[in-house]
């Protein structure tokens, strides 16, 4: 395909962002202009020679705006095939100019959908025009070039510099295809707003997804996979991927993965005491909170040291120089706070690969939302588990009611066990984790890894007994048969705390009793797959 002369332009933007300084470059390479409502304003006002679009077309904008754009004279002059006669001999009998460049972004859409605006405002702000504009010149991009993105109009003017006011195939190429991405991210945002904001529809017919590539990463989970990061288009809530990173090398696939999963856990916490998050591999492996930071720290790391070594840190305050040192007494991937002091920051400037993270807010554990998962053919997409249960909806099941200690305990576990992959299990006394099993096959293996694990740090730290003696302990789901209860009041758990809805409910309430154990049920599962 041949390079294109741009003779004619088309302007009309929302984002008058840098449009004065791309039509003073058009104008300057004796490009005509053609433009709408305020587009045509912003460029005379910079004197600027400009065509209203009513010009172009023999017809007055009319009903508010709505219509101008749309009209054979617009569309015939970007669809046009330019070598095909008989579109030569249309435009020709009809009067209709050729367009070899269209810029055009969007009516702010998600924008007013944020500010709160009322059902009427948000329609108004649906774009008609602009994307059938968008499509055909990015339909007929062997003619006509499209941008859509101020971003790109330094790209445009180099391009013009370079091939003398023409335009390579290659880049009205490329500009296509991120023109289709545009409308296609634009009228997702519209599909969502009618599906889950006016029409209360959690799971519509069709699901529409956009995003935005914020990066391309190293690689995906294995060096033979590749990966990206996008976060969506249009309204949506902070988290990692909208965290500020401040100092350190490359997040990695798995760094951004285990850093959303310490984030979404501590986020538990956000209204709570000073609480350290640490997780390997999706996995927490020490959760405390205490009366500092610090001293949560210790206690979290105390839980499984040895897991600990290269893991992610998530803490729900502000970082401060002491537990800054703490955290990089021992090798550590990522560090993840909503601020962190300047004593901090001088901290982890000495470990130049350290990442640290600064995320503002904490997400809210209660928001809603879809979580989707890919299967082979298919998308299964479920609400968030973002569900809660107040300890006054805890039901006693057993002869002895847990003390309120062990009532705290129960509380703090079971939070912990809605972020650990099932089967879960979960020991925890005086606001720390004693022990926690993950990603089992049966629950009694994850109890007894568990308690592996307590025995272990109380052998590294010289402790008389595990601190699963004494402890509650919390199960993502019920427990099927007594085996697992049995595995954790013999790690010394006093409490427990799990869903119940088991057929041998009976059976597992019986064996807590024989066991002097206190038990809770929650009437909700946690399942984390």
């Amino acid at each position: 395909m041949e390079d294109v002369v741009i003779k004619r332009a088309l302007l009309s933007v929302s984002d008058k962002t840098g449009l004065v300084e791309l039509g003073h470059a058009l104008a300057a390479r004796h490009v005509e202009l053609v433009s709408t409502g305020g587009t045509a304003k912003t460029l005379r006002d910079a004197g600027l020679a400009v065509k209203d679009i009513s010009e172009l077309t023999g017809f007055p904008e009319m009903m508010d705006g709505r219509v101008k754009t749309l009209h054979p004279k617009v569309h015939g002059g970007l669809l046009a095939v330019r070598d095909n006669p008989e579109h030569a001999a249309s435009m020709k009998e009809h009067d209709i100019g050729a367009i070899d460049l269209v810029v055009v972004n969007l009516y702010p859409f998600a924008q007013t959908v944020m500010k709160g605006a009322s059902r009427d405002e948000i329609i108004e702000n649906i774009d008609i025009g602009g994307p059938s504009m968008v499509r055909s010149a990015a339909k007929n991009h062997a003619y006509v070039t499209i941008v859509t993105d101020p971003a790109d109009y330094d790209n445009l003017v180099a391009e013009l510099e370079e091939s003398n006011g023409k335009t390579s195939y290659d880049f009205r190429r490329k500009c296509a295809a991120k023109a289709y991405s545009a409308t296609a991210a634009y009228d997702s945002m519209i599909s969502q707003w009618f599906a889950f904001a006016d029409q209360q529809q959690l799971f519509p017919d069709m699901l529409a997804v956009n995003g935005n590539r914020i990066e391309e990463l190293r690689y995906g989970e294995n060096p033979h996979q590749r990966a990206a990061l996008y976060v969506p288009v249009g309204p949506h809530g902070s988290g990692i991927a909208q965290a500020e990173q401040v100092q350190g090398k490359e997040l990695s696939y798995n760094n951004y993965n285990d850093a959303d999963a310490a984030l979404e856990l501590v986020s538990e916490f956000r209204d709570g005491p000073p609480t350290v998050v640490i997780v390997k591999h999706a996995n927490p492996c020490g959760v405390a909170s205490g009366d500092t930071l610090i001293d949560a720290y210790r206690a979290a790391l105390e839980c499984d040291s040895i897991s600990a070594f290269g893991g992610i840190v998530a803490v729900n305050r502000p970082l401060d120089g002491a537990t800054a040192e703490a955290i990089t007494e021992i090798f550590t991937e990522v560090v993840a706070a909503p601020s962190a002091d300047d004593a901090a920051k001088a901290v982890f400037a000495k470990k130049k690969n350290l990442r640290l993270l600064l995320t503002g807010d904490l997400p809210d554990p209660k928001r809603g939302g879809l979580a989707i998962k890919p299967i082979t053919g298919g998308l299964l997409v479920q609400s968030r588990d973002n569900g809660h249960v107040a300890d006054s909806e805890f039901k006693v099941v057993t002869k002895r009611t847990p003390t309120a200690q062990e009532l705290a305990d129960c509380r703090f576990a079971w939070t912990v066990a809605k972020h650990v992959k099932s089967n879960a299990i979960v020991y925890a006394k005086d606001g720390a984790t004693a022990g926690i099993g993950a990603g089992q096959m049966n629950r009694r293996d994850s109890a007894r890894i568990a308690a592996i694990k307590a025995r272990e740090a109380a052998e590294t730290y010289g402790w008389e007994s595990p601190r699963t003696v004494g402890s509650a302990v919390a199960s993502d789901a019920f427990f099927p048969f007594a085996d697992g209860l049995l595995a954790a009041a013999e790690a010394g758990a006093t409490a427990v705390i799990q869903p119940g809805g088991s057929m041998r409910d009976d059976e597992v309430i019986a064996a807590a009793d024989e066991a002097g154990l206190a038990m809770v049920f929650t009437g909700m599962r946690h399942f984390r797959h």
